[in-house]
């Protein structure tokens, strides 16, 4: 079973930082687009950041200049830096691994929240 383990989550306040880490496989994270989507209650779930395969990097408008998405290769492991937050980041954050390169799966992780209090 493909495990996409997250962490980084919390409770903070607007104007803060936080930082979400997903460690996947190396296996998965060498043939993946990985990305975070997020969703808060009572709205679907929406693509925040993805990056990797054929794609450099690709940002949702509403976190273009606040939030970055990178990799550490030798760790796999895709982060998501969040500055400047908004209430309207609260949100559970979830980690994504999507085939890339004809590879067929679509892994999720199991979710982490973030709650920004203004």
């Amino acid at each position: 079973q493909v495990q996409l383990v997250e962490s980084g989550g919390g409770l903070v306040q607007a104007g803060d930082s936080l930082r979400l880490s997903c460690a996947a496989s190396r296996i998965i994270f060498s043939i993946s687009t990985m990305a975070w989507y997020r969703q808060a209650p009572g709205k679907q779930r929406e693509l925040v950041a993805e990056i990797g395969g054929a794609v450099s990097t690709n940002y949702a408008e509403s976190v273009k200049g606040r939030f970055t998405i990178s990799t550490d290769n030798a760790k796999n492991t895709v982060f998501l830096q969040m500055n400047s937050l908004k209430p309207e980041d609260t949100a559970v954050y979830y980690c994504n691994a999507r085939g890339a390169w004809g590879h067929q799966h679509d892994y999720w992780g199991q979710g982490t929240q973030v709650t920004v209090s203004s």
